[in-house]
């Protein structure tokens, strides 16, 4: 028997260190090639390292949360043969994994038919079921201890069904609180790692470095989403369904032609303002693991049709974990939108390095005076912001302007 040792790789782009975001396997554990071991984190996107050889894990090389240079040890695997690493230090102790965080009970969901569960589990406290980030922030949700789940995946992965049946036979946690009006003493401490972290880290940064500045308009969208209910009847079937967004990403390329300054990257080191031709717009998705930025890329030469296919592909894409850094960086302009959850009025924060981001809030109808009749119109908020050491007051103004005018006339959309 031999120990092959495996690196942090080098995952490109200048990386020199990641950060350990979850492990998949523990110390005692039989891999398999290919097997998904760890998922680390970079300042991009999060990477799944896959095991090159079958084995069993002997030693862990970092907690999760830790940060870890390009070619540190990552982990080491007994293999048949030699082996690529002689006299490497080995231990039957296994790395702690981060503190046991305490969830919130959540109420037990409405029966519904499934196969029989599997019997609960126990493990040692310490010991770290093979799970998914996705998963485990499920188990977190529901107030479920992953430890007691009896997994069904491939080498005893914990599945989401695995925790829907879990729920299912009465065994979640019980609610703490005796009535509704309990007083509870309860604390709940969640360590700030992974892409939560870089998270926090991207928008400190960016409130701290850039001169903010927000402004609000609203618009008619009512013939505007008139054009979106006839093109779905129309051509749904076969093209797709349209939301708005296609149409706003359309109305900011068409915008951005007048307003170059707008679509750029400020380096704010170098003091160099880059102005792009192309317009690369990022769309704010969220994730389980936090708020991701995919890029539909050059937006100026994509219909309709084309903008809202790769919208959905990127944002599935990124609520999945499975987006690539490219598809993940890029970006010249951002578009942000909660949907119905848009809220009346927001103050976006920029992605850096660009200079722009235009937020979308929710649409409500309401009365409107037009030509001195009272009538009901569909209107929305944009809630965008700039970076004022790049771009002026008036400016900005004028560009969201211009979005509004092409918005409330969609026919200028398309008229060249």
């Amino acid at each position: 028997m031999g120990t092959h040792v495996i690196k942090m790789p080098d995952i490109g782009e200048g990386i020199a260190e990641v950060e350990l975001s979850v492990w998949h396997v523990k110390v005692g554990d039989m891999v398999v090639e290919d097997q998904v071991l760890a998922d680390v984190m970079t300042d991009k996107a999060m990477v799944d390292i896959p095991s090159p050889v079958h084995g069993k894990v002997i030693a862990l090389g970092g907690e999760p949360g830790e940060v870890m240079a390009v070619g540190s040890v990552l982990i080491s695997i007994e293999v048949e043969g030699a082996g690529n690493a002689k006299d490497v230090p080995v231990t039957d102790e296994p790395v702690k994994a981060a503190p046991a965080v305490e969830a919130k009970p959540a109420p037990v969901a409405p029966a519904v038919e499934r196969k029989p569960a599997p019997p609960p589990v126990s493990r040692e406290a310490d010991e770290r079921p093979l799970a998914s980030p996705a998963v485990r922030k499920h188990a977190l949700d529901a107030g479920i201890q992953l430890r007691l789940v009896q997994g069904t995946g491939p080498a005893g992965r914990i599945l989401h069904e695995d925790l829907d049946a879990y729920l299912q036979q009465g065994s979640a946690k019980p609610s703490t609180a005796a009535t509704p009006y309990a007083e509870r003493h309860d604390e709940e401490q969640i360590p700030v790692i992974g892409m939560r972290r870089k998270i926090a880290q991207r928008m400190q940064d960016a409130t701290r470095r850039a001169a903010h500045f927000s402004y609000v308009e609203e618009i008619d969208v009512t013939a505007l989403d008139e054009l979106r209910v006839h093109l779905n009847e129309k051509h749904g079937a076969t093209r797709g369904k349209l939301t708005l967004l296609p149409f706003i990403v359309r109305a900011m390329v068409v915008a951005l032609r007048d307003f170059p300054q707008i679509n750029a990257r400020y380096d704010d080191e170098a003091q160099v303002i880059t102005r792009l031709g192309a317009v690369h717009v990022g769309v704010a998705t969220q994730s389980d693991v936090g708020l991701m930025v995919p890029v539909v890329r050059h937006a100026e030469a994509r219909n309709l049709w084309g903008t809202a296919e790769e919208i959905t592909r990127l944002a599935t894409a990124a609520r999945n974990g499975k987006a690539s850094r490219e598809e993940l960086s890029g970006s010249s302009i951002t578009l942000t939108s909660l949907g119905a959850l848009g809220g009346i009025v927001s103050t976006p924060v920029l992605n850096l390095p660009e200079v722009a981001i235009v937020g979308v809030n929710r649409i409500v109808e309401r009365p409107m005076v037009i030509k001195g009749q009272i009538v009901i119109r569909k209107m929305m908020n944009l809630s965008s912001s700039f970076d004022h050491r790049v771009v002026d007051g008036m400016d900005a103004a004028q560009f969201i302007q211009a979005i509004r005018g092409l918005l409330e006339q969609p026919a200028s959309l398309f008229l060249e």
